[in-house]
C-alpha cells in the first residue's frame, strides 16, 4: 500500500532562526527581534509603500470571511487589551493604529502590552500645535517605535489657501479643509491596510459616536483589496469612559500631550481646537462655531446616523422634529441640478460639454461612502470638457429618476455624451477615483 506523506511547507529563511517564547519578544518595533511582515524600519517610509505597493509576499494569507456584527457582540464585554490582542492577532502587519496625539496614546500602550508587533500612523495636517509635535517625538522614544506620518498633498493645500485663505473654515465650515488635510491622507493610508484601530469612545460625542461598535466593516473607507467591505475598523475603547482612560494612563505612567494640562481634552488642529471650561463636554472645544451634534471631520463620517445629519454645512432639524440630512458632494466643482435641469439634459442632443451626474440620496450609506471619490473626481475634471453634477433622486423625484434616468439603486452615475441625448449608466460597483475616471475617459 502506497503511503502519502503530507510535508508542511517551511520557509528556508526561518531554519536558522531560534524560536523565541512570547516572553522573550520585545514589545517595540525598533528593537524587536520579531518584525511584522514586510516591516519597513526607515522613518521616511510612509504607510503606503510599506503595505500598499508590495508586489509580492513570501506567503499570501487568505482571510476567512467573518461576521463582524456577531464578533462585535461577542466582544461587547471584553477588555480593551483583549480586543487589541484579537485585532493584532487577526490582521498582523495589515493593521495599524491611528494616533491623533491625544489620549488615544492609550491604544499604543494596549498594543505594547500585548507583546505583538504593531504599527502606528498619524496625520500631520500642517496645522497641529507645537505641543502635539513634541508629544509625537516623546511617544516614539518611549515605546521605541516609528510613527508613520501621512501628509496632505502640497498642491491641494496651496490651491485651497490661495483661493480661500488660511481660515476659510470659520466662515463656510471645516469640511473642505478637513477633506484636503485629513480625509485624503487618511484614505491613502487605509488603502495600504486591511484594518485600522481608532480611539473612538461612545461618550466622546453624543450626536455621532454613541452607537459605535467594538469592530465593524468600515462604512466609508476602502482597504488594500478595494471596494466597500474591504476594510475593518476596530474601536477597542468604544465602551470605556473618558475618566477610565485617564485612570489607565496614570496607572501605567504613560506620557501624555502637555495640552491636556492647559484645559484641552479633545485635540485636533490648532485653529480648530480650544480648551474647554469645567462642566463642558470635551467635543465643545472642537469647531466651537458649528453645530454641537455633528462634530466629525470626515475621518469617522460613517458614525453620523439619521436624526443627527444635516441639510446644510452645519446641520438642521425641522421644527416638527423631523431630521434633515447632510447634503453630499458639496463642492464648487459639482453642480447641483434641479428637475428641470435634468429634463433639459435629457432633451439636448448637441451639448457644448459632456456631463457626469450622480443620482443620490443623502441618507444612503453607499452614497456617503462614494462622496470623497466623486468630489475628488470632480476636482480632476475641473476645467475639462466634462461638467460634473448631482441630482437628488429620492422622495418626490424617485419615480422620475426610475422612469427616465435608469435609477436602480443609490448611487447611480450617468454620463451624458456631447452628441447624444441618451445617457450611459456606469455599470460597476467600483466607485474609486481611478475606476470612475476610466469610465469617463472611455466615453468623452
Amino acid at each position: 500500500m502506497a503511503l502519502l506523506y503530507l510535508i508542511p511547507l517551511i520557509n528556508p529563511k526561518t531554519l536558522d532562526k531560534p524560536h523565541l517564547p512570547p516572553a522573550a519578544v520585545n514589545f517595540s518595533r525598533r528593537h524587536s527581534s520579531v518584525k511584522p511582515l514586510n516591516a519597513e524600519p526607515k522613518r521616511n517610509d510612509s504607510i503606503v509603500p510599506s503595505a500598499a505597493t508590495i508586489i509580492a509576499r513570501e506567503a499570501v494569507e487568505k482571510v476567512e470571511v467573518e461576521d463582524y456584527e456577531k464578533l462585535a457582540k461577542d466582544l461587547q464585554n471584553a477588555s480593551p487589551l483583549e480586543i487589541m490582542d484579537r485585532a493584532l492577532e487577526k490582521f498582523g502587519n495589515d493593521i495599524a493604529i491611528a494616533f491623533s496625539g491625544a489620549e488615544d496614546v492609550a491604544l499604543i500602550e494596549y498594543a505594547h502590552l500585548t507583546g505583538r508587533p504593531f504599527r502606528v500612523f498619524s496625520l500631520d495636517t500642517g496645522r497641529l500645535n507645537p505641543e502635539t509635535y513634541k508629544f509625537f517625538d516623546e511617544v516614539e522614544k518611549h515605546y521605541g517605535i516609528h510613527i508613520e506620518y501621512m501628509f496632505p498633498d502640497a498642491v491641494e493645500v496651496q490651491a485651497l489657501v490661495r483661493s480661500k485663505g488660511l481660515f476659510s473654515f470659520y466662515e463656510d465650515g471645516h469640511q473642505e479643509c478637513c477633506r484636503v488635510r485629513k480625509v485624503r491622507p487618511l484614505r491613502m493610508a487605509l488603502k495600504g491596510l486591511r484594518a485600522w484601530i481608532t480611539g473612538q469612545r461612545k461618550d466622546q460625542s453624543p450626536g455621532t459616536r454613541s452607537e459605535i461598535p467594538i469592530v465593524q466593516v468600515d462604512p466609508v473607507f476602502e482597504g488594500m483589496d478595494s471596494g466597500l467591505g474591504s476594510l475593518v475598523k476596530w474601536n477597542p475603547v468604544a465602551n470605556v469612559k473618558g475618566d477610565d482612560v485617564w485612570n489607565f494612563l496614570r496607572a501605567m505612567n504613560v506620557p501624555v500631550n502637555s495640552l491636556h494640562t492647559q484645559g484641552y481634552i479633545s485635540i485636533g488642529c490648532e485653529p480648530c481646537t480650544r480648551p474647554v471650561l469645567p462642566g463642558q463636554h470635551e467635543r465643545e472645544g472642537r469647531w466651537w462655531w458649528e453645530d454641537a451634534k455633528a462634530k466629525e471631520c470626515g475621518l469617522h463620517k460613517g458614525n453620523i446616523e439619521e436624526g443627527n445629519l444635516k441639510d446644510n454645512a452645519n446641520g438642521a432639524v425641522h421644527a416638527n422634529g423631523t431630521a434633515t440630512h447632510a447634503d453630499l458632494f458639496s463642492t464648487h466643482n459639482v453642480f447641483k441640478l434641479s428637475r428641470p435641469g435634468m429634463e433639459n439634459l435629457l432633451k439636448l442632443e448637441n451639448r457644448k460639454e459632456a456631463w457626469l451626474v450622480v443620482l443620490y440620496a443623502p441618507w444612503c450609506r453607499f452614497c456617503q461612502a462614494a462622496e470623497w471619490s466623486y468630489v475628488e473626481l470632480a476636482e480632476k475634471l475641473a476645467g475639462s470638457s466634462v461638467k460634473v453634477g448631482k441630482f437628488r433622486a429620492d422622495g418626490e423625484q424617485k419615480a422620475f429618476a426610475q422612469q427616465e434616468l435608469q435609477l436602480g439603486s443609490f448611487p447611480t452615475i450617468l454620463f451624458f455624451p456631447k452628441h447624444s441625448s441618451r445617457p450611459v449608466k456606469y455599470p460597476s460597483e467600483e466607485r474609486d477615483v481611478d475606476s470612475l475616471m476610466t469610465f469617463v475617459n472611455a466615453l468623452r
